[in-house]
């Protein structure tokens, strides 16, 4: 039986193996640890945010030129912060991240109201926040 030559490719590859794996556990370990640190107090504003979208009843919400009503609107929010949970840390990041823009077309959305006045879902959003910042009062 022919043995094979012991050479630095004998080694290598079951060591690029091994630190391919390591990094591989790192990466999805760290990514578990971003998306489970979102603290609650920002998950609970995120989700009074969608709220205040799903409870327009003066308004509807615009993307991609397309008219939405509160509750599909709302959803579509859900769905999107889903996707992109991990770059979410705040409810901030949620505005700028989520609800400002198409990620396809990169057009803004927009809240139309009943009166035709149309102002950018970041600025509606922003604005809801800020209410909901003064309802919790100063942090101790």
């Amino acid at each position: 039986m022919a043995r094979m030559p012991l050479t630095a490719f004998t080694f290598i590859k079951p060591l690029t193996l091994s630190i391919a794996a390591v990094v591989i556990c790192l990466s999805v370990g760290s990514i578990a640890l971003r998306a489970a640190d979102l603290p609650p107090a920002e998950t609970t504003r995120i989700q009074t945010l969608i709220a205040a979208v799903e409870g327009m009843t003066d308004a509807t919400f615009i993307r991609n030129g397309r008219s939405y009503e509160a509750g599909a609107a709302a959803e579509f929010l859900r769905r999107k912060w889903q996707q992109h949970r991990m770059d979410v840390r705040s409810a901030n990041d949620f505005i700028e991240k989520v609800a400002s823009y198409s990620s396809t077309t990169g057009q803004p959305y927009l809240v139309r109201f009943n009166d035709g006045r149309e102002v950018p879902c970041s600025v509606f959003l922003r604005e809801e926040l800020s209410k909901l910042r003064k309802q919790e009062g100063p942090l101790d």
